[in-house]
């Protein structure tokens, strides 16, 4: 087995750093060690198949990105990336393995659908990936799926209260399978707008004329989604499931999130980098030759983003800080602006929706770091060690120590990347949501499962790299 040996550099995980040295065996890490230190009294530069020198940088586990739609199907067409392009680009930024949504539609089975995913995602992933399960209409076939599911280590299950025959199921669909998931310790996740109210407010945008991109995001209020969040945490709090509000946009919704876990409940939240750095203001000023006002669809997303005035993006940093908001994933759900996003011009509502982010997230939220959002270990903690502890993976993802994966980014933070279509961008898209943005530092080697799949600049890794993983149940309960 090949021997890997990361020296010189600063390991940062969530609980701390120091200056050690991480001695990889074959797939997994054998030792973190002071530097230069031997091993059973064998220099271990000269006993290893490659040795890298990360002197002046980070070394840190890989990301974890807990939240993808690679080739979901939506609004008529696919989301752009495939398994294997998607993963490529979340390799190129430092992210190791991700967790996908297999989508189930009104009238379709749960363990059909499950299989295609395998099908999608066999041979064709560069990092590693697991599965959640999207639950659409809740029928006893569902309930019995679960059971399935659990054994096939898909231990998480998501349900949305918006996009009416589509996605929504009702609040007796939704007590059903959270009595389900508190019965297996699973982990319920709920997509939290009030979406018959989203609708009436479309209808009536469209009706006064109203059909720009901006009214997306104006019709998606934030008291829809303040509402839908109490109402999933009253239905976790009747039935003891665990809960994970997904992709929290609001300032409102957070602090629903947060009365509940101060009452002891089991109510968690994400939010991704949009939510962060974007705002309905600059969604409104966008505007382009090619596209004009329709410029604004490229960053058209639900939940939507929100008003930079109302201090949703200020609020959104500090729930990171307090842990009030416990992890950063992407939502990465990338479409084309051609023949695709197009497909809204003159009516917002049939813009498919979603920003794709996959590659950036690491970079974004380590720039959170430089600006003083946050801590460095809190960077790791939120992109990494949370979710795999979130998510059943603790002790083999999301921490730099021996036993896991030899999942590891060497990180320069006197390095620069400019991220944009032609720069740092490797996603299947013809825009970059992210345009122009400048970062305070540079993913310089990427290792997955001890493999060298991201060098200097270069790729090298293929598809079939990354392996489908089993998880258990959530290790953050209370």
């Amino acid at each position: 087995m090949m021997k890997t040996l990361i020296k010189n550099g600063t390991v940062v995980n969530s609980t701390g750093t120091a200056q050690a040295d991480v001695l990889i065996d074959g797939e997994t890490i054998a030792a973190v060690l002071a530097p230069g230190s031997t091993l059973l009294g064998f220099d271990l530069e000269q006993n290893v198949d490659t040795v890298i020198d990360a002197k002046g940088k980070y070394v840190i586990p890989g990301g974890i990105d807990a939240h993808t739609h690679m080739e979901m199907p939506f609004g008529g067409t696919f989301a752009s990336d495939t398994f294997e392009t998607g993963t490529r680009a979340a390799a190129w930024g430092g992210t190791t393995s991700i967790v996908d949504f297999v989508v189930q539609y009104a009238g379709e089975n749960v363990l059909d659908q499950y299989k295609a995913w395998h099908e999608k995602a066999d041979g064709n992933c560069a990092i590693d990936y697991g599965f959640h399960q999207i639950l659409s209409d809740v029928q006893d076939s569902s309930l019995t799926a679960m059971d399935e599911l659990i054994n096939e280590g898909v231990s998480s299950f998501k349900l949305f209260m918006a996009y009416k025959g589509v996605f929504l199921s009702d609040d007796g669909q939704i007590l059903r399978a959270f009595q389900k998931g508190a019965e297996l310790g699973a982990m319920m996740m709920m997509h939290a707008e009030n979406g018959a109210v989203i609708d009436v407010l479309v209808q009536q945008a469209l009706a006064a004329g109203n059909t720009s991109p901006y009214y997306h995001g104006l019709t998606r209020p934030w008291q829809a989604e303040e509402e839908a969040t109490h109402r999933a945490i009253m239905l976790a709090n009747l039935t003891g499931a665990p809960l994970y509000v997904v992709h929290v946009s609001a300032k409102q919704a957070v602090e629903q999130i947060t009365a509940a876990r101060d009452n002891g409940q089991n109510v968690f939240g994400e939010t991704c980098p949009q939510y962060l750095y974007l705002s309905l203001e600059e969604q409104l000023g966008a505007s382009s030759e090619q596209w004009g006002d329709f410029e604004g669809a490229k960053w058209v997303c639900s939940t939507p983003l929100r008003s930079r005035e109302e201090g949703h993006q200020h609020h959104m940093w500090q729930s990171l800080r307090t842990n009030d908001i416990q992890m950063v994933s992407t939502d990465h759900c990338p479409f084309c602006m051609k023949d695709q996003k197009d497909m809204g011009i003159g009516n917002f509502s049939k813009i498919p929706n979603g920003i794709g982010s996959v590659e950036h997230r690491m970079d974004l939220l380590y720039q959170g770091v430089v600006d003083g959002h946050i801590t460095l270990e809190r960077w790791v903690e939120v992109t990494s060690t949370t979710p795999a502890r979130m998510f059943g993976m603790c002790g083999r993802k999301g921490v730099i120590q021996p036993g896991a994966d030899g999942d590891i980014v060497v990180y320069d933070p006197k390095g620069h990347t400019s991220i944009g279509v032609g720069k740092t961008h490797h996603m299947n898209m013809d825009y970059s949501a992210w345009e122009g943005f400048e970062i305070d530092g540079h993913v310089d080697t990427v290792l997955s499962r001890g493999k060298v799949i991201v060098d200097d600049n270069q790729y090298l890794g293929k598809a079939g790299d990354g392996k489908f993983f089993k998880r258990g149940l959530s290790q953050y309960l209370t």
